[in-house]
């Protein structure tokens, strides 16, 4: 390890798949050790996790730190959002959580939608829409579902929230994981009594929302965490509000992450309330709010295009006739929670690797159809799109975004932004400046840009067509399953 210019700081990312760790120098943003470890993830329509499994991780990934990990001076959890972890009088969990890719709940979804208040009392209320993926609706299916887990339920908590209680012993969330539960009320920014009640939820149950820049408490003594006892712990946040503290982001700027599932967000001054429920109304973890839309289905469905194709994921040709929607897991943008796969214009001249480039096209469709949405009367049109995520790396995906966006694009040489965002929120403890200031010192978005290409019109029209016509055959598939 090299000699360090300031304190280190640790940044984890306890993502669906993984959870990684990195140790940074508070100083200069250098990275001077890192971890990893996976999680487990039940397969099919379960979206399951046990909570447990991401402590394992993040102590193997803080292990794997070495000294490094010891010698840090806070520490900063950056987690999936909207998970459900229900834990019983003890602190262990009751069940496995409930992940947000996890879609049972998609009829409680449209009930509390349509029982309090509809659409737009939701958007103005909470800055959400029930969707499947929101942690109300996972509450109200548990408690439909499996009644006795939820009388055993004595604290409800985020996958965040869940970590940073084992290291601090106490119950504590941040506005930006809390702004994705459609149980916290955005223009108070506080719980909301009335939807807790709806959903026969105790208040006493969820964890104390902490302020930006607050210490959320200190870590325990304990044998099996290689961080120093008495480690400050910062609030932490959810992913998507992490990745836009790592990214040091200014309002207006746009940013498409390629992951497990596709998000575009901006940094917004203006708390957003879409009553279409394309657009979620989050607040990030600074003060200010993340208008975000998220589809389900990204890279893994791409990669298993690819995999039924006997293709590399590279490996696509360019065409013009055939449309496929990759929504192998349902989609929640559109919402169409129980939808599958759709694959239109197949002929004899089509080709494998037309068929993976149209898997990239839905996809990527997809998201730049919410992207307006998400971005105010602010922003520049002509700003670079900040392309991160796992799939930002891949040529594939680089090209398709830059046809069907018709943007210049960037691509940020900083891996890992979640768990930057992490640690520049863990620094914003020490130094008591802005974590978005402290990522911006640290430069994360320097990368190369890629030059603006002429908008891809005649895809986008094709696919928007496909996705119109198949609406009703894709809700009668969402009504019978």
């Amino acid at each position: 390890m090299s000699a360090a210019e300031g304190p280190l700081v640790v940044g984890v990312d306890s993502s669906t798949q993984s959870t990684k760790a990195l140790v940074v120098d508070a100083a200069t943003g250098q990275v001077v050790a890192s971890g990893h470890a996976p999680h487990t993830v039940s397969s099919g329509s379960r979206r399951e996790s046990d909570p447990r499994r991401w402590w394992d991780a993040l102590c193997e990934a803080l292990r794997q730190c070495g000294d490094a990990a010891h010698e840090a001076a806070a520490v900063s959890i950056g987690g999936q959002q909207h998970g459900l972890v229900t834990l019983d009088d003890r602190g262990e969990p009751v069940r496995p959580a409930l992940l947000w890719n996890d879609v049972r709940s998609a009829p409680q979804a449209r009930r509390l939608t349509e029982e309090l208040g509809g659409a737009k009392f939701w958007a103005e209320r909470t800055g959400l829409v029930p969707a499947a993926s929101f942690t109300v609706t996972k509450w109200a299916w548990l408690a439909e579902n499996e009644p006795e887990a939820a009388r055993a339920t004595k604290a409800v908590r985020l996958p965040h929230d869940y970590l940073t209680e084992r290291l601090t012993g106490l119950g504590t969330t941040d506005r930006g994981d809390a702004s994705g539960t459609g149980w916290w009320a955005s223009g108070t920014e506080a719980y909301d009594e009335e939807i807790l009640a709806r959903v026969e939820l105790d208040p006493a149950l969820l964890p104390r929302v902490v302020r930006p820049g607050e210490v959320a408490g200190t870590v325990r003594g304990r044998h099996d965490l290689p961080l120093a006892e008495g480690t400050l712990v910062a609030p932490g946040t959810g992913d998507n509000a992490a990745a836009a503290l790592g990214l040091g982001l200014r309002p207006g700027m746009p940013v498409m992450s390629l992951g497990t599932s596709g998000t575009v967000y901006a940094v917004s001054r203006h708390r957003p309330a879409d009553p279409s429920g394309t657009v979620a109304g989050f607040a990030d973890a600074r003060g200010d709010w993340l208008p975000l839309a998220c589809t389900l289905n990204c890279t893994l469905a791409v990669d298993r295009v690819a995999a039924l194709l006997g293709l590399d994921r590279e490996a696509v040709e360019p065409g013009t006739g055939v449309t496929l929607l990759p929504y192998l897991d349902g989609e929640r943008t559109p919402n169409l929670p129980h939808a599958s796969g759709l694959l239109h214009g197949l002929r004899h001249d089509t080709t494998a690797g037309q068929l993976l480039q149209a898997a990239y096209d839905g996809a990527v469709h997809s998201l730049l159809g919410a992207l307006d949405l998400v971005l105010d009367e602010d922003a520049d049109p002509s700003a670079p799109l900040l392309l991160i995520g796992g799939g930002a790396r891949g040529r594939a995906w680089q090209e398709t975004v830059r046809r069907l966006s018709g943007r210049p694009v960037q691509i940020p040489e900083a891996r890992e932004l979640v768990a930057l965002g992490a640690a520049a929120q863990a620094a914003g403890l020490l130094t008591g400046e802005d974590p978005a200031a402290v990522a911006r010192r640290w430069n994360t978005t320097a990368g190369p840009v890629l030059d603006a290409v002429e908008r891809d019109e005649a895809a986008l029209a094709r696919i928007a067509g496909v996705v119109s016509d198949a609406a009703p055959l894709l809700e009668r598939g969402t009504d019978t399953q």
